[in-house]
């Protein structure tokens, strides 16, 4: 059994990468990007860098920044204008997993046309759009090496899974030192989704030695540096350490798929503007516990990756202990509940079938090593209350 690997063409990691996009151009043999942002990274001055090191090579970059967290139909929709009526040759996307994501749907939108439901998964869309250089701001979605992108359709709270090659970036310039200025809440968020990422790829029925190779990494990482960076967000070294192991955890699911957390979290984020990261924590330690009969060993491995058991420790006692770790992380970097995030205990209720059976339609789930029904699915939700 051969499996396939999908990645950029070109990575750039470490302190500094985010510098070289002059010569990656060049190397792409493209010379009009538009850099797709937000409006935080022009604050930051991000935009204005980035813009600065290409005029030192005669490269004059426009800048569409009104991308918004979490992605929709709509918000994606003037970026699309911009690049049909524009004269680009390619896409800088810089910011976190949301500014990316646009990019990514901006790319084959503006190409191609159409609209975002034309190319929701099942589809599998291989047709290359403008190539993309991602410049990721955080340590978590690893969006820069993956093959997805989510867009919500607002008209129907429908957090949309579009698929392919399509979608993945041409290059990827890993630069730590731009998550430096990262407040502590993006950074919990977007940290545990890295660490959901790459826990659900190593669990996976789709995971191959390849995936599983780049998960451990992964969790050997995060494991340890989550909190530090939460703490002390100029720590270098974990912050570093965090980049580089949420990119390996991109890379980990985008060859391996996600699982029953991200197949239960979409649900949330469209339907109460939860962040992506942050209803995946909310969901983490339920989930888990449910889907540990199902792989145990699995799951032992995770914790002994992540450093919270010892190859001494039994199956058992490491996924005691994973349990432990994973409860204890949400209360120390300050998870809140449904309830807590200010959601209506009715309307979570109310809405639990319907979340239930998009989270089953996105196929997520399937990939689970415990495959739920419905009424599982609900159940996991109630518990988070």
């Amino acid at each position: 059994m051969s499996t396939q690997i999908i990645l950029p063409r070109v990575m750039q990691v470490g302190e500094g990468a985010s510098q070289e996009i002059p010569t990656i151009l060049t190397s792409l043999g493209c010379s009009r990007p538009l850099i797709i942002t937000d409006k935080m990274m022009v604050q930051l001055g991000y935009a204005d860098s980035i813009q600065t090191r290409l005029a030192a090579e005669s490269i004059t970059a426009e800048v569409f920044d009104d991308t918004v967290p979490e992605p929709t139909v709509s918000s994606i929709q003037a970026g699309v204008d911009t690049v049909r009526h524009g004269n680009y040759d390619s896409i800088i996307a810089l910011g976190g997993g949301s500014p990316i994501d646009s990019a990514k749907a901006i790319s084959i939108l503006g190409k191609f046309g159409g609209t975002m439901r034309d190319y929701k998964f099942p589809r599998i869309v291989n047709e290359e759009g403008l190539p993309i250089i991602a410049v990721p701001t955080t340590a978590g979605t690893g969006s820069e090496v993956t093959r997805f992108t989510i867009i919500t359709d607002e008209t129907t709270d429908e957090k949309m899974l579009c698929v392919g090659i399509g979608f993945m970036p041409v290059a990827a310039l890993v630069d730590f030192s731009l998550t430096l200025s990262l407040p502590a809440r993006i950074t919990a968020d977007t940290g545990i989704d890295a660490l959901t990422h790459a826990m659900e790829a190593y669990v996976s029925k789709k995971a191959s030695p390849y995936s599983d190779s780049q998960a451990l990494s992964a969790m050997r990482l995060i494991g340890p540096n989550l909190r530090r960076v939460f703490h002390d967000g100029t720590d270098k070294a974990a912050r570093e350490a965090m980049m580089l192991g949420s990119t390996l955890a991109g890379i980990a699911f985008s060859n391996a798929s996600v699982a029953l957390v991200h197949g239960m979290s979409r649900p949330i984020g469209a339907a109460f503007h939860v962040p992506h990261g942050l209803s995946n924590a909310m969901l983490l330690p339920a989930v888990t516990e449910f889907s540990i009969p199902e792989a145990a060993e699995r799951y032992a491995d995770c914790a002994r990756a992540m450093g919270v058991a010892t190859e001494q420790d039994s199956t058992d006692v490491a996924n005691s202990k994973l349990m432990d770790e994973l409860r204890a992380l949400n209360d120390e970097l300050q998870v809140p509940t449904p309830e807590q995030f200010g959601i209506a205990r009715q309307d979570f209720f109310d809405l639990m079938p319907t979340m239930a059976e998009q989270a089953l339609a996105s196929g997520s789930p399937n990939n689970n090593p415990r495959v739920p029904s419905a009424e599982q699915i609900v159940a996991i939700y109630k518990q988070l209350w």
